[in-house]
């Protein structure tokens, strides 16, 4: 989520040094990498699913000294010692088409942080507040739906329920949707990556991916919904169920029209979303 930079975001920016960067997905599929950054600043300190910016300095147009970019933190906890506090980002190389022109141009801050080598000294904003709370009710069902990086705060918040929390008693669910290859994310052999942390009694992990010419991810996760929509919507339902929606904006609109058809009624399916937005049971962090 790109934003304008005012005075009060620079006074309260600090510096951090990128520790290291590896790209996590196959060469044949979009580039995304896992970054450590640690942060020289004894009072700064992160919870859970919370984000920072990145400042990217220009100039850019419009003449803005700095680009300023959000990244959801994709571990649970702070890392490293009381001085020297280290935080991992997952970021996708992103490229944009001008709908006019039709050329495609790079991303500001994905390519900004993509490019950038261990040792190098990075401007970051935050941590900024998290939607996303754990419910104090260990019975309580949790229902995770995203796409794409968008999903990284889900991979610290299940990391904690299950490392931290000794488990979890609820029915956890995760439905996930991206082009082809880019679950090696959260869900490969390759880097075992949250598998070390699930209990797999409650948790459950829903991955489609569509490898259609052109397709894009919240096409995988309309697959994903539509294939599974008997258990999305009996947890729905039920009154101790919690709902995490993530990604880009598009993602909710999919959630919507799947669940539209699943309820009987664009208007039955609003209902029971309103009812869950009333009783503090659904939270979302959508970017465009």
């Amino acid at each position: 989520m790109a934003e304008n930079v005012d005075e009060t975001i620079l006074e309260n920016s600090c510096d951090a040094i990128l520790i290291s960067s590896t790209r996590i997905t196959p060469t044949s599929t979009d580039e995304v990498r896992h970054l450590v950054l640690q942060i020289d600043e004894p009072a700064f300190r992160f919870a859970t699913g919370q984000s920072i910016g990145v400042l990217v300095p220009g100039p850019h147009a419009f003449g803005n000294e700095y680009h300023h970019r959000r990244y959801s933190i994709a571990n649970p906890t702070q890392r490293g010692n009381a001085q020297n506090i280290e935080l991992e980002l997952l970021v996708r190389r992103c490229f944009y088409l001008d709908e006019v022109s039709g050329e495609r141009y790079p991303g500001i801050a994905s390519n900004y942080l993509c490019d950038a080598k261990p040792g190098d000294k990075l401007k970051i904003t935050g941590p900024f507040r998290s939607p996303f709370k754990i419910p104090a009710d260990e019975q309580s069902n949790l229902l995770m739906i995203g796409t794409g990086t968008g999903i990284a705060p889900f991979r610290a918040f299940v990391r904690q329920i299950y490392d931290q929390h000794g488990g979890w008693k609820g029915n956890v669910r995760l439905f996930y949707g991206d082009r082809g290859g880019m679950n090696l994310l959260y869900l490969n052999e390759q880097q075992q990556d949250l598998g070390q942390y699930y209990d797999h009694q409650t948790f459950k992990a829903f991955s489609v991916l569509t490898d259609r010419p052109l397709s894009t991810a919240e096409e995988g996760l309309q697959d994903n919904l539509t294939a599974n929509t008997e258990e999305c919507s009996r947890l729905l339902r039920e009154p101790n169920t919690y709902v995490y929606v993530a990604g880009q904006e598009k993602a909710a609109e999919v959630l919507d029209k799947v669940m539209a058809e699943a309820f009987g009624s664009s208007e039955a399916w609003q209902a029971q979303k309103q009812a869950l937005i009333d009783q503090d049971r659904w939270a979302e962090l959508l970017y465009h």
